[in-house]
């Protein structure tokens, strides 16, 4: 009897260390899993940062212009424009659109919640979209049509069209392209959040 209860036992307590074997091991890779989702959700938190950031630098920049800059006023709105300064424009081209960035800057921060849901969050994800949409037409189309020289307009410098594709079409597209994944990160991720705040607990 002696033998057989030794038996018992010797083999109760390997199926014991098997299973605690392998808890362990769902745990920590459970803890894995978490940690990477943790980091994927915390990094595609930055796109709205970063589409923020991009706003309020281009605001910066109109409302240094707006101000009574003129240090690359000319190869943005044309020499005619830069020199004159009528009134529509510094009104409109340059505090308007100044605070349409902040508008965007706004729209940027917004974008970085998660878990979230309901009609006016719907609204915002769909404006993230069409911000993001509008700058990428605008910075694409412009840049197809100086390449290929459909479009010609008078007055514009070379130095206008050269600064045009190399700066200000590709500075419009990556806007564009933080803008959409600003809008495509919107709210994801809480499942994500709750599953991983479960296993820190435990």
């Amino acid at each position: 009897m002696a033998h057989v209860t030794d038996g018992a036992l010797s083999g109760y307590c390997t199926v014991a260390g098997c299973a605690a074997s392998c808890i362990s091991g769902r745990t920590q890779n459970s803890h894995k899993s978490g940690d990477g989702d943790g980091l994927r959700l915390k990094s595609s938190r930055w796109y709205g940062y970063l589409a923020a950031g991009w706003a309020t630098i281009f605001a910066s920049v109109h409302f240094f212009w707006a101000l009574g800059g003129k240090v690359g006023l000319d190869i943005s709105a044309g020499q005619r424009l830069a020199d004159e300064r009528p009134g529509w424009f510094v009104a409109g081209g340059l505090w308007g659109v100044g605070c349409l960035c902040l508008i965007g800057a706004s729209v940027a921060l917004g974008l970085r919640r998660r878990g979230v849901d309901g009609r006016l969050w719907g609204y915002l994800k769909v404006l993230g979209w069409g911000i993001g949409g509008l700058l990428l037409v605008r910075g694409i189309l412009v840049e197809v049509l100086l390449i290929t020289g459909v479009a010609e307009v008078d007055g514009v410098s070379s130095a206008q069209k050269f600064w045009t594709l190399a700066l200000w079409n590709p500075w419009f597209i990556l806007g564009g392209v933080l803008f959409g994944l600003a809008a495509r990160s919107f709210g994801k991720g809480m499942t994500g959040e709750v599953e991983l705040r479960s296993i820190t607990a435990h």
